[in-house]
């Protein structure tokens, strides 16, 4: 397939490299990177001429409905367009409704596995949008990731992507809390590690991606908290979780609170470190520190 990919950053960029690598005629377009192995063009128009797919990663919801225009004028009848960003349900509805005007096939398909999945190829993409569309696309995301999920209409992968951002972030919060507060009681952090890894307290933040460094399986911990999923975009989905809570309805206080967690964090120095980060920053305060 000819694919226009747009937005070369430290997930997209991977994710087209790995396309180019199956041997898919991939055309970059990004105001700063450009991989290795890409033919580049000068701006989205250009890239999507002929394509028969467009990919987007980008930052949020107001870059992506600009580009969107400029990529929804620019491809074939019948193409598809794929918008890989995590970004706010409305703006994934809106951007589908006028690709689909246009006679295009779109899908929003938001991904989790971080940085090293779009490099290793074996990120899970959470899909919303029409099935033919998937259909013809499914091999781009076998190469691009290990699990593709058809969650339903357009608009679907987003509130999939931000409900299961929302528990990570609220369980990783619990899971550093544990820690902390096993610190202080005097709980060996292995002791603890080897209980909660094979009882009830399981989860993926313990058992996968543990915030206590020396702890289970190597993880940003290990690296001085350098970001594998940095605070900044946590702070970013559960912003779009209180968003989406907002507008449906939906009585969210954990989700609410991790927010309110996270922000102070930032604030508190958390800028550019992993989002478990907060495990050394909840370890250095008291029990009525607010």
């Amino acid at each position: 397939m000819k694919i226009a990919f747009i937005g070369l950053g430290n997930m997209g960029g991977p994710m087209a490299v790995n396309l180019a690598a199956a041997g898919h005629d991939v055309i970059g377009v990004d105001p700063v990177a450009s991989p290795d192995g890409l033919t580049m063009a000068t701006n989205a128009a250009e890239a999507c001429a002929d394509a028969d797919v467009a990919i987007t990663m980008l930052p949020n919801g107001a870059i992506l409905r600009a580009v969107a225009g400029e990529v929804v004028s620019a491809l074939p009848k019948d193409a598809v367009f794929i918008d890989c960003s995590t970004v706010d349900v409305d703006s994934a509805r809106a951007v589908a409704e006028q690709a689909n005007a246009a006679g295009l096939g779109m899908l929003d398909a938001p991904v989790s596995g971080g940085i090293k999945g779009a490099a290793d190829g074996t990120l899970t993409f959470m899909i919303g949008g029409n099935a033919d569309a998937l259909e013809t696309t499914k091999e781009l995301f076998g190469v691009m990731g290990q699990k593709a999920v058809h969650c339903g209409a357009a608009g679907a992968g987003q509130a999939a992507k931000i409900c299961n951002n929302m528990i990570l972030g609220v369980t990783m919060l619990g899971t550093c809390e544990a820690f902390a507060m096993a610190d202080k009681l005097g709980l060996d952090r292995q002791a603890m590690f080897d209980v909660v890894s094979t009882s009830s307290g399981y989860s993926w933040t313990m058992n996968a991606y543990c915030p206590a460094p020396g702890v289970g399986p190597a993880s940003p911990a290990d690296n001085d908290y350098k970001p594998g999923f940095a605070a900044e975009l946590m702070l970013k989905d559960l912003g779009l979780s209180q968003d989406a809570a907002g507008g449906c309805d939906a009585d969210t206080p954990m989700g609410r609170l991790a927010h309110e967690l996270y922000t102070k964090f930032i604030e508190d120095g958390g800028q550019g470190v992993d989002f478990s980060g907060v495990l050394p920053w909840l370890s250095s305060r008291g029990h009525s520190d607010t």
